[in-house]
């Protein structure tokens, strides 16, 4: 039987109400963030201030009180409030609902997924975008082709073996055509770049920046990164974990304003962190050293370092935070960037990351990596990455003083996204 006029019209109003209500959640809100220590990361700390955010977007960060007629208050007894944290690569999955949320619970505010498919990573930004997932914001990338489909063939030789500078150049249009603004890892072979390799990547920067695609490469040895810096690349996605960089292959690094992404734990194990479920990974709570797949440490590293009798050596854990701090000195601390590409459970993952910087920096060090460096790295240091007037209000607060140890770093208890709440553990 067709329904009644008036039935359908309370229907729709009921629909529209819905909608709206759906709608404002995704609108941020104006608020005010009081008797909070504030971590600005470009200027000084401030013990106990204010921080007002209104249409998204930070308005003032201030000593002591400010105006909040007519603002939604928190009050930040107890904790800290720093920028929310920057991962420029991270393979995360379109599908993955619990995955994006896990991040976010974590800190971070902004993810570029590093792997997949320009398709895949684009329907992973709108799903988060328009509210059906609550995750970070999603930057976007997209891959070369890989002509060499075999895994160990494109670790050992690289992704641009077979390419050509046409070909490659006709992938980074289509990117670009599709919005997409970042290649995704373009693996460099440790070895070096031969002169193909160097004549496709030339090509790859060059139309990269007449169409607005910024080229991020996979360089895991000094001779990659120093090649791919030579052919114009700026932007790296991991630290060297191969070799020791020389004093004057950082500052090579550094004259170029290049930024390296560090991965310092790649090679240190992990022990007894985690054994629960779901997790991509599970780690037995065994004592024993694992690699971040969960096998036994060092034998299980990609590419593992080896003695004269083939035995992995485990040297990465030590080549990487020596040569990050040989570029952050070579560099006055601009040239180090976070990502932490590993996909087991993300509080584990940002502990094991943190563990591993905390042996060579202090924690301003560390803020400034995780957040403005790593705004820098994705070009944009003008709109997030420090607590000031006009940037997003992408906003953490931390459960006791970051200013201590890391450990609070692991304590997030609310997240903000452009200015929106989206986490809130209290």
């Amino acid at each position: 039987m067709k329904r009644p006029s008036a039935f359908r019209c309370l229907t729709l109003v009921a629909s529209l109400y819905l909608a709206a209500c759906f709608c404002s959640e995704l609108v941020a809100q104006d608020l005010a963030i009081t008797n909070i220590r504030v971590i600005t990361v470009t200027g000084p700390v401030i013990e106990s201030g204010t921080i007002i955010v209104r249409g998204g977007k930070i308005v003032s960060a201030t000593a002591g009180s400010a105006s909040t007629a007519g603002l939604r208050l928190i009050d930040g007894k107890g904790m800290t409030a720093m920028p929310g944290y920057i991962d420029a690569h991270k393979h995360v999955d379109k599908f993955n609902k619990d995955q994006v949320e896990s991040v976010l619970k974590a800190g971070y505010t902004t993810v570029l997924s590093g792997g997949g498919t320009a398709d895949d990573n684009l329907k992973l930004a709108q799903n988060i975008d328009s509210g059906v997932f609550n995750g970070p914001r999603i930057i976007p990338s997209a891959s070369l082709p890989v002509v060499a489909r075999d895994f160990r063939t494109v670790l050992d030789r690289g992704t641009l073996v077979g390419l050509t500078p046409e070909a490659a150049r006709a992938a980074i249009r289509e990117m670009a055509a599709k919005g997409i603004k970042h290649t995704g890892e373009i693996v460099m072979a440790p070895g070096g770049l031969s002169p193909e390799d160097i004549a496709v990547l030339k090509a790859v920067v060059d139309e990269g920046q007449r169409v607005g695609v910024q080229i991020n490469v996979h360089a895991v040895s000094t001779p990659a990164m120093i090649g791919a810096v030579n052919a114009g690349v700026t932007r790296l996605v991991h630290m060297p974990n191969k070799d020791f960089t020389s004093h004057e292959e950082a500052a090579k690094v550094a004259d170029t304003g290049s930024i390296v992404l560090g991965l310092l734990a790649f090679g240190a194990p992990i022990i007894d962190r985690y054994s629960g479920s779901p997790a991509q990974v599970q780690f037995p709570k065994d004592d024993s050293p694992r690699f971040r797949d969960g096998k036994p440490w060092p034998e299980a590293i990609n590419g593992a370092n080896r003695d004269g009798a083939r035995k992995a050596t485990g040297t990465e854990a030590g080549f990487t935070i020596v040569n990050a701090r040989t570029i952050w000195d070579a560099s006055n601390g601009q040239a180090l960037g976070w990502c932490t590409d590993q996909n087991y459970d993300d509080h584990v993952v940002l502990e094991h990351e943190l563990k591993s910087y905390s042996v060579m920096f202090s924690m301003a060090d560390i803020f400034r990596i995780i957040t403005i460096n790593t705004a820098r790295y994705l070009n944009m240091e003008n709109q997030m990455g420090s607590i000031e007037p006009g940037k997003v209000a992408d906003i953490i607060l931390l459960q006791g003083n970051p200013l201590e140890n890391i450990y609070p770093m692991l304590n997030t208890k609310v997240v903000l996204r452009s200015g929106r709440i989206v986490v809130d553990k209290r």
